[in-house]
């Protein structure tokens, strides 16, 4: 069975019995168009079924309808989250989110950055590995919001993660631990500097020693390194960058025979899926990222229409607390919390 084609621009026209450029004129600018027919272009263009594509409504309005989520690596189940919460909202003022894999690269990022223009209305830059300079430098050509960075003149969503790490740091501490591990992310990560820089002074005033690994990638089979150098170093707990690599820690850990939280213990930061289900059970930092991912495409949709986005108008979904920050110039900052489980204990 044949496919039925769909009607062009030019079939419109042809029905209507005008030139090309006028059928167009009167479905994009109808005030620059007689009245009578513009109402007839209209009409011949609802007869026929016609729809503008999206090349052809981007060439004469400047705009495609389109934003892109650039992530630092798609596989990661914290993004998931900033997926949907984007996605929800832009799907609710008529937006197509496409997402960008740039696999930890800033190379591949700032490329990706630079195909995008002209291709999307905007951008959400999420865990971005560039520099400030490159992004303020990307932001001057595509319209961005970033996520867990700050850059100034960009608008921005935090999310407390090294008030998180400080909690975990915390909680370890009142266990009666007092020489700990830090495991950390890329040496390219914004987050993770934020986050050593929060718990060194943490450490300092709560009287522990605090050993910094590291760096590592933020991925599973990274963990088996970050467990050998913890066992080495002689602490007795580990914070670690992420789920990710909190779950690789553990598995190496079974295998040498530590147990945990006996002789060690674990935290891991973001609540992805399955840390409930490793064994034992992750204690970790969690963070309201679908809600992150939303104020994301709020403050997004307010530079591409010039509104408010919904949470400045309401003061937070949900009516969940938000961080204060020191003037509006400064990112929306969410906060975490840590959820303790099986996989935390007394220092042994």
């Amino acid at each position: 069975m044949a496919v039925r084609r769909q009607p062009t621009l030019r079939d419109v026209a042809a029905a209507a019995g005008v030139a090309v450029s006028t059928a167009s004129r009167a479905l994009t600018k109808p005030g620059r168009v007689n009245a009578d027919t513009a109402d007839r272009v209209v009409a011949v263009a609802k007869e026929l079924g016609y729809i503008p594509s999206a090349s052809a409504r981007a060439l004469l309005s400047g705009r495609t309808a389109t934003v892109a989520l650039v992530l630092p690596d798609v596989t990661n189940p914290f993004f998931f989250g900033l997926v949907r919460g984007t996605g929800a909202r832009l799907r609710e003022s008529g937006y197509v989110q496409v997402l960008a894999d740039t696999e930890e690269s800033a190379e591949v990022e700032l490329d990706t950055l630079r195909k995008l223009r002209g291709q999307v209305d905007g951008a959400v830059l999420a865990a971005s590995r560039l520099s400030d300079e490159q992004i303020a430098g990307a932001a001057q050509d595509l319209a961005l919001v970033v996520v867990n960075r700050t850059i100034p003149g960009t608008p921005g969503v935090l999310l407390d993660t090294a008030g998180g790490m400080v909690q975990a740091l915390e909680h370890l501490v009142g266990l009666g631990h007092t020489r700990i591990a830090y495991a950390a992310g890329p040496a390219t990560s914004w987050s993770d500097r934020r986050r050593r820089e929060a718990l060194e002074p943490a450490a300092a005033r709560l009287g522990v020693d605090l050993v910094v690994l590291g760096p590592y990638a933020p991925v599973r089979a990274s963990g088996a390194q970050a467990a050998d150098a913890a066992v080495e170093s002689g602490v007795t707990a580990v914070i670690a960058f992420n789920d990710l690599l909190a779950f690789g820690v553990l598995e190496r850990l079974d295998v040498r025979g530590v147990p945990v939280p006996g002789r060690m213990s674990v935290i891991g930061c973001d609540d992805i899926f399955g840390a409930d289900l490793v064994r034992p059970a992750l204690t970790t930092v969690e963070s309201p990222v679908e809600r992150a991912g939303r104020m994301a495409a709020d403050l997004l949709l307010a530079r591409l229409e010039g509104g408010r986005s919904d949470d400045e108008d309401a003061g937070g979904l949900d009516d969940e607390p938000v961080v204060p920050v020191r003037d509006a110039a400064d990112p929306v900052m969410l906060p975490t919390h840590l959820i303790v489980r099986s996989s935390t204990g007394a220092a042994g």
